[in-house]
């Protein structure tokens, strides 16, 4: 792949002098997929390595059996706080200024700091038809597709949309293909996240319901943790629209710590599950933990990954990791799957854990990273899809 982005485009808020970014990295058959995000502090390049990452994510889910064929990577960023009064009039302008884009060529939706509910009002409220219509054209039957996947996104489970669940799915399922290949046993395993918003939050309900241990979980508040393992419900039902949780609901033997403890709490598995660049070469030393699974988009720098993996510490990377959330609409708007739970929890398992596993097999035969096999394995597959849809 070619390390310079199809399309870069900056833009400024002509009302309050924010900064946003849009980064088009490839086009699979004229049409590129990635999210949006909104914090403070977002850079263009980050926005660049995002879009990269979205081009592999969508290389690594080609079936050539399946009716979903993969989109190029792009992503968008905005730098602004999303709990400022101004964020939301941010948003709509910045979706006004990239409608364009939008209509023909770059599918977007929820990512940090965006729900998919807000992104769907402001887009509307900028004269767009949805965030993701530059699609339809790739479409059999458009109509069919877009009821199905609005019906999709009508679907709760225990009080948690499927929409915010199916990523957390797929993270859950990384970590169990781990643990299934090291031979340990899911009960007992104690499990440390940061963030407890859509992907986190989802990823700490699996992973208990497996049997795992949630022994602390991170929000911008601090770090709450147990030994004994948390009520991850009850934390989930007391968080507010970005992830932060109301300590009211804390038992006696919750305590709270600073907002980075939950980096070097006793635990086999690490989730980073909020921010990116959150693991830094020095940061990294205080890691217990002997998988980091990075359900984030680029939280682990490459310079702790390097003294990670020297440590024997295995960092199951974002590209595989966190990328049932985007397959997940793409198969349901396809019709790869319907508008249903049980379906979709267990096609995102199946593929997952075959992702996962081809990805951990390479890694084991090359002597390499699993995110080097990652990469490689993207790399096998681009000549095909150059070939049948297009690539540029």
């Amino acid at each position: 792949m070619s390390p310079a982005p199809l399309l870069s485009i900056g833009w400024t808020d002509h009302v309050t002098g924010r900064r946003g970014h849009l980064v088009v990295d490839r086009l699979v058959r004229g049409v590129a997929s990635g999210g949006l995000r909104m914090r403070e502090g977002c850079t263009a390049e980050e926005v660049a390595g995002l879009a990269r990452g979205m081009t592999m994510k969508e290389a690594l889910h080609y079936d050539p059996t399946s009716r979903y064929v993969p989109l190029g990577g792009a992503k968008g960023g905005i730098d602004c706080d999303p709990r400022s009064p101004e964020a939301y009039g941010v948003l709509v302008r910045y979706l006004r200024a990239m409608r364009p884009y939008i209509e023909r060529f770059w599918t977007t939706g929820e990512d940090l700091g965006l729900t998919q509910d807000l992104i769907d009002r402001a887009a509307a409220e900028a004269g767009l038809v949805s965030s993701i219509q530059a699609v339809y054209p790739l479409l059999e039957d458009e109509e069919a597709a877009r009821r199905r996947l609005a019906d999709a996104f009508e679907v709760e489970v225990d009080g948690i949309g499927l929409d915010e669940l199916v990523g957390g799915c797929g993270v859950a399922e990384s970590v169990l293909v781990a643990l299934d290949r090291a031979g340990r046993a899911y009960t007992g395993t104690r499990v440390s996240i940061q963030g407890l918003g859509t992907m986190g939050g989802a990823t700490a309900r699996f992973l208990e319901r497996a049997g795992l241990v949630v022994v602390a979980v991170a929000d911008v508040k601090g770090t709450i943790v147990n030994p004994e393992g948390l009520d991850v419900e009850a934390l989930l039902a007391a968080r507010d629209g970005h992830g932060s949780v109301d300590r009211s609901v804390l038992r006696p033997g919750d305590r709270e710590e600073p907002g980075d403890a939950w980096m070097s709490v006793d635990a086999e598995v690490l989730v980073p599950a909020a921010v990116s660049y959150a693991i830094d070469a020095g940061a990294q030393g205080r890691i217990r933990a002997r998988w980091v699974v990075e359900a984030a988009n680029m939280p682990v720098l490459p310079e702790a990954e390097e003294l990670l993996a020297a440590r024997g510490v295995v960092v199951l990377p974002d590209i595989v990791v966190n990328s049932g959330t985007n397959a997940w609409w793409w198969w349901t708007l396809f019709g790869d799957i319907g508008a249903d739970a049980d379906e979709a929890f267990g096609y995102t398992r199946r593929a997952m854990r075959s992702l996962v596993g081809r990805m951990l097999d390479r890694a084991e035969a090359d002597g390499s990273t699993p995110r080097a096999a990652a990469y490689a394995l993207v790399e096998e597959r681009l000549p095909e899809i150059a070939e049948r849809y297009g690539w540029y």
